[in-house]
């Protein structure tokens, strides 16, 4: 008897499950794992242990259900160049067929209606597919989160003369795989490729998503597929704004599939040919890329990178410590402290490198001796200088937070009708330059201070807001990103853009361009920070559910980190060193913080502060 087609990795699905046993590792909501077929224990290889699905060829005399099934269930295994995939396939279709070039991620596996016409048995049979898209994920790798949406495409079949006879095969087929959301997250995982930023020696993180294990169509190993897609280049979205000292055609030496390290964590990368002249400066700057690259996704830690000619010989070699220069929130030296507006709108400092909550001092000069009160702050990355919106949002000044001075002119001012239409919170990148929204109707803009000082640059973003307006801003310390909350209505969402820089260097023109959704899930986003170069910490709800407080990197995509409930959060800071703890502030609870892999801590009474941060 046929499977029921609608039922896709149930009676019909035919691949083997081998679970490796050692690590404790558990899927669960794998919507298309299978409920029959053979399971075998083996002992787990090392500390890498995970499901592994085999798929399984089609059976002699298959029925059309039996192909889209076991069709579908072999687009989610292992097998190299998807080859067991391919076997239910014609000749044709399955040398058109380049699963490589896209991904197309459903909220569950895709359900398979009856075929839309003629009867069993007929040939020229198509089965709808159907389900909810939730992201897709391109030729480059780049992931692209959106709303939930209706998906729908087909599997055509025909009858096919084989050697065994006639027998059904798949001929017109989606492009690319079509996934659902759990099988996507077993078999991918995040990565953050690292380039420079235009002409700085500062890295930005670009996340691309890679195979958890051997990819099926290069037959490279995660350390291997990481380092290629480096060479291949940034994702579109970034291009514009970074640079990398890779030759043009710079590849891994023909034949490589696998790096590894030796006894000292040095990871060698052969190159080939095309790199074998590049001088020591260059060189360095290509081994940091390749060090930020690759140090988070193996479990060793990664001490250097020798890279080598395409001979053997050595090209450089680069240590750990001596990438750190080019890491953006390294740029000041910064301790790191935690900042917060105490009960009387003074800014106050609790040290970032105490172990335990301690009492806060107040910080020297106008902002903390009560000449002004305010609302909301943002310090500078050196520590040496802060931002601070006065009490009724009105005006920002700019003044020194580590010696007494006079407080001077507002370097902006508002007039928006009340504290709600007025400025935003500051932010300051990596460049010291310190940014800034005014919320007022008659006048909206997002307006750009370099170094801090001088007449405010009105900065366009391009397309524009479509109506929206920006409630709140936060500045990549890398200077090229920024995050948004734009408010169109009811519905105030978070989105991601680039920021260009064009003309002089010492007085660019800067423009926020290709604004993407971050969190197209959450329909109203409260507060925003930056947690890392890819990573956020939101503040939002979905529809018809309760507040959350949550990490998302800036493709939109969810990492594994999971945060304790936290109820009415205004604000969120988080640091650039994940060792830092979290802070937020809670109309219930005050200000209170979240040290790495611990639970939610009061720091401050609600009544005695408001408004955390720290510098950025």
């Amino acid at each position: 008897m046929a499977a029921d087609p609608r039922q896709p990795g149930r009676r019909g699905a035919r691949r083997a499950v081998v679970l490796l046993t050692g690590t404790g590792v558990l899927l669960t909501g794998c919507a298309s794992m299978p409920d029959s077929g053979d399971v075998h224990p083996v002992k787990a290889q090392g500390g890498d242990s995970q499901v592994r699905v085999y798929a399984v060829p089609p059976r002699k005399g298959a029925q059309p259900e039996e192909i889209i099934t076991g069709f579908l269930e072999a687009m989610t295994s292992d097998d190299a160049d998807f080859a067991t995939a391919r076997k239910y396939l014609t000749a044709k279709a399955s040398k058109q067929w380049r699963p490589e070039e896209s991904t197309t991620v459903l909220a569950a596996a895709p359900d398979v209606s009856q075929p839309a016409g003629g009867s069993r048995g007929q040939p020229g049979m198509d089965y709808p597919l159907q389900g909810k898209q939730i992201a897709a994920v391109d030729a480059q790798q780049a992931y692209q989160p959106m709303a939930p949406r209706d998906y729908r495409s087909s599997l055509h079949l025909s009858l096919q003369t084989t050697p065994e006879g006639k027998e059904w095969r798949i001929d017109a087929l989606p492009a690319g795989l079509v996934l659902g959301a759990s099988d996507f997250q077993r078999n991918y995982f995040s990565i953050n490729k690292y380039y420079f930023a235009s002409g700085r020696d500062v890295v930005v993180a670009d996340p691309v998503y890679i195979r958890r294990k051997q990819d099926p169509v290069t037959g490279m190993d995660a350390t291997a597929q990481s380092v290629n897609s480096l060479l291949g280049g940034p994702t579109n979205w970034l291009k514009p704004v970074v640079e990398s000292p890779f030759p043009t055609g710079t590849g891994l030496k023909d034949g490589v599939t696998s790096l590894t390290f030796d006894d000292r964590n040095t990871l060698r990368v052969p190159l080939n040919e095309k790199a074998s002249h590049v001088g020591r400066p260059q060189c360095v700057k290509m081994a940091a890329q390749i060090l930020f690259t690759v140090r988070d996704v193996t479990s060793t830690r990664v001490e250097q990178v020798e890279l080598e000619r395409s001979d053997g010989s050595q090209l450089c070699v680069l240590g750990r410590g001596q990438a750190e220069e080019f890491a953006a929130d390294q740029l000041s030296g910064r301790p790191g402290n935690q900042y917060f507006v105490d009960e009387k709108g003074r800014l106050a400092v609790l040290s970032g490198a105490a172990k335990e909550i301690t009492e806060p001092d107040l910080v020297p000069g106008p902002f903390g001796d009560g000449r002004l009160p305010i609302s909301a702050v943002a310090v500078a990355r050196d520590e040496h200088t802060a931002a601070a919106v006065s009490k009724d949002s009105s005006r920002l000044f700019v003044s020194s937070i580590v010696s007494d001075g006079e407080l001077g002119e507002p370097v902006v001012e508002s007039h928006g009708r009340n504290e709600h239409d007025r400025l935003s919170a500051p932010s300051w990148d990596g460049r010291g330059d310190l940014w800034v929204a005014d919320r007022n109707p008659a006048g909206p803009a997002l307006l750009r201070l370099q170094g801090g000082a001088g007449e405010p640059q009105k900065v366009k973003i391009v397309p524009g807001l479509d109506g929206g307006r920006i409630e709140a801003l936060k500045v990549s310390a890398d200077g090229v990103r920024i995050a948004l909350l734009l408010k169109k209505g009811d519905t105030t969402t978070l989105s991601i853009g680039r920021v260009e820089r064009s003309g002089p260097t010492d007085n660019p023109v800067v423009s926020v361009t290709e604004l993407r959704p971050a969190a197209p899930q959450m329909e109203s986003v409260t507060a925003v920070s930056w947690a890392g170069p890819s990573r956020l910490v939101v503040v939002g709800k979905e529809a018809g559910g309760v507040q959350q407080v949550r990490y998302l990197r800036t493709d939109g995509s969810t990492p594994p980190d999971s945060l304790p409930g936290l109820n009415g959060v205004k604000s969120v800071a988080a640091s650039d060193d994940p060792e830092r703890p979290l802070a937020a502030y809670s109309e219930d609870d005050g200000i209170v913080r979240r040290p790495a892999g611990g639970n939610w801590q009061t720091m401050v009474e609600k009544e005695q502060g408001s408004f955390p941060v720290y510098p950025g």
